[in-house]
């Protein structure tokens, strides 16, 4: 459970931070595993990863909890897992919404998106008799040091409330740098941050050398399922706890029988 402060924090800027949020043992073994994902090229599949097409020089890689265990670790990781179930709130379950690794460098960055004025239910910000309930809340996992210069993830404290939209949203700059009022949030290789989705964020141009690399998941109530169409496999789904099987695939899929 997060503490009354990371509960008012949250509910007053939208995000906290989880320092030391897994161990480096943990760390080493994610980048490990993921330098042998870098030769996919965009478009294409492998087993059930997927790298995006559209996103240029970055690698965008989906279904990260395919890549093997020490990904699917982190669905259920007890540094975060208390707060997502705090933050959604309800009795109804949870559900991934979308897991991927996202790998920039040099003059990379993500223009300003989202924002409370929208509405949407999807990702809103609510807090209704005594509990939380955020249809969608992002686990954002620094598997190097995010510093000064190296794009870090930028957001604008409170902008979950917001009933107005923010101005730059209108001007889509490619990046936060010099937008009013967001700030950097900088993470230590293994930290976290914890956000509703409905705060307006985006990132500040990468100007260092070498790569930024994060993981980010969504976890939101079941029933927001298969807003992409990506499945779990068959392998995935026979491997894991039930626990974990009931996060990221609350409802087993329904076929019609086969054909003989």
């Amino acid at each position: 459970m997060p503490t009354t402060l990371e509960q008012y924090l949250f509910d007053l800027r939208g995000y906290v931070c989880l320092p030391e949020a897994i161990d480096r043992n943990h760390l080493s073994e994610l980048n490990h595993t993921l330098d042998s994902y870098l030769d996919l090229e965009p478009g294409h599949w492998r087993g059930w990863v997927y790298r995006h097409p559209g996103r240029g020089e970055t690698y965008h890689l989906h279904n990260i909890f395919e890549m093997g265990t020490p990904f699917e670790r982190l669905i259920d990781h007890p540094s975060w897992l208390p707060h997502i179930n705090c933050f959604v709130g309800g009795d109804d379950g949870l559900f991934i919404d979308e897991s991927f690794a996202d790998i920039r460098g040099h003059g990379q960055s993500t223009r300003i998106h989202s924002g409370a004025s929208k509405r949407r239910i999807r990702t809103q910000f609510r807090y209704h008799n005594g509990q939380f309930r955020c249809g969608q809340v992002n686990i954002l996992l620094a598997l190097n040091d995010v510093g000064p210069g190296d794009g870090a993830t930028m957001i604008v404290p409170g902008s979950h409330k917001s009933n107005l939209l923010h101005p730059s949203l209108k001007e889509k700059a490619p990046s936060l740098d010099g937008v009013p009022a967001a700030v950097e949030v900088q993470l230590k290789a293994g930290d976290a941050a914890c956000f509703v989705d409905c705060l307006a964020h985006g990132s500040a141009r990468r100007v260092n050398q070498g790569q930024r690399r994060i993981l980010i998941i969504r976890y939101g109530p079941h029933w927001g399922n298969d807003r992409y169409g990506f499945q779990p496999s068959p392998d995935l789904i026979s491997r894991l706890t039930r626990e974990r099987r009931q996060i990221v695939q609350p409802l087993p899929p329904r076929r019609p029988p086969a054909e003989f």
